[in-house]
């Protein structure tokens, strides 16, 4: 049985260094994911790939990365979420660094399998120390700094992963970025040696799976994280092929373009979550706040996307670095709303089914977009489903989740 809890209790804190490096490692996540898409050009042609297994290969990821999410807010409430965080990055390092010997599609998809199972330690994991340890009031620009790691790491796997490619090619950017990646557990264990001592998780107790999903919120909170991730994996996945394919870039022009689409999706995120706390510590409800960002950005999301689908070539490129201002500017308040929501005890938990159920929109939306793309010859058909997709986003935050309020778990 639950109730409505008061208010958020105090939180110890983790020093400065903590919530940067998970920062740090959802970009790193976020590179290492997004080099598929980056050499997607060059690997079509190498491997005599059609648009629907690339399609295929994209959505691979998510197959073992959507199941994973929940196991993994299990493990992070119930166990060290420091450590956790930790074996993952390893797991997804050496899929990356492996890609770069891959001989075809077989082994290219296997590998996104095992990519995207370690991969699925990230959000869950930093989503329940974060719950455990910021306050309320600074949750915005916390999770404003995860989300700007976010959007910096496909800015980052675009750019300097596509100048790379092409003077390199995609085999060498792979084994480079995974080998780098590794490079980041030094300063984790240096920063994090004494909290993660003995192991277990400060959270004791707390509500199951059960009572998660008997709550509408998580249900609301679920459908708009897809709704949300449709559109974002779209841009991740289908942009660089776009900008080559349909505006004729060359991979150079495509990774300049690409790289500053991210980079202002990376700095909305964090004005979005500075502004949101700004706001409720001058008084404002995190319901009234919360609810204002998610509809603004969805409507705002929806007509840029409807846009790139019908506008001439300028004005869609125009639609694209908007679109990316309005994911961006969203981003803080899906991992605010699920912390807030389920608190310090099943933050890692909510995240994971949140999450889950968010990333089938990996699964499906890399394979439709493929083969609208296949069977019309062009890209407008898809943006115009995805800008479908995010509108309806709007009913998950602003009418299934009725107050973005603690849940007391007293009972379960």
């Amino acid at each position: 049985m639950t109730t409505e809890a008061a208010a958020t209790p105090g939180r110890p804190g983790i020093g400065p260094w903590v919530v940067p490096l998970l920062a740090l490692a959802v970009f790193i996540n976020y590179v290492d994911r997004g080099n598929l898409a980056t050499a997607a050009p060059l690997l079509k042609d190498e491997l005599k790939l059609s648009a629907t297994e690339v399609g295929l290969l994209l959505s691979a990821f998510f197959w073992t990365y959507t199941p994973g999410l929940v196991l993994a807010g299990w493990l992070a409430d119930r166990f060290d979420a420091y450590r956790l965080l930790a074996g993952g990055l390893v797991v997804w390092s050496a899929a990356t660094l492996l890609s770069g010997f891959a001989g075809g599609f077989a082994a290219l998809l296997a590998l996104r399998l095992v990519l995207g199972l370690g991969e699925s330690v990230a959000l869950p994991s930093s989503s329940s120390l974060i719950a455990r340890h910021v306050p309320a009031d600074r949750l915005g620009a916390a999770n404003g700094l995860i989300v700007a790691g976010l959007s910096l790491g496909p800015a980052v796997g675009i750019f300097f992963g596509g100048l790379m490619m092409a003077h390199v090619g995609w085999r060498g950017a792979f084994v480079l970025f995974g080998a780098v990646s590794l490079v980041w557990l030094v300063p984790w264990f240096v920063a994090t040696r004494k909290l993660a001592r003995g192991g277990a998780s400060e959270a004791t107790g707390g509500p199951s799976f059960g009572d998660i999903l008997r709550r509408p919120e998580a249900w609301g909170a679920a459908l708009g994280h897809f709704c949300t991730n449709y559109g974002f994996y779209f841009l991740v996945s289908w942009v660089p092929l776009y900008l080559v394919q349909v505006h004729g870039y060359s991979l150079e022009h495509m990774a300049t373009v690409g790289g500053a689409l991210y980079l202002l999706y990376a700095a909305s995120s964090f004005a979005g979550g500075w502004a949101s706390d700004r706001w409720i510590q001058a008084g404002g409800a995190p319901n009234r706040v919360r609810k204002t960002f998610f509809v603004a950005c969805h409507l705002v999301g929806a007509a840029s996307l409807l846009a790139c689908a019908l506008a001439p070539p300028a004005m869609a490129l125009a639609g694209l670095f908007v679109t990316g201002m309005a994911f961006g500017a969203v981003g803080p308040h899906i991992y605010a709303t699920a912390q807030t929501l389920a608190g310090p005890q099943a933050a890692g938990k909510w995240i994971g089914v949140q999450n889950g159920v968010g990333n089938f929109a990996g699964i499906l939306g890399p394979i439709v977009t493929g083969l609208i793309v296949d069977r019309t010859g062009g890209f407008a058909g898809a943006f115009a489903l995805t800008g479908a997709v995010v509108l309806l986003g709007v009913v998950g935050w602003a009418v299934m989740i009725r107050r973005i309020a603690p849940v007391g778990w007293e009972g379960a």
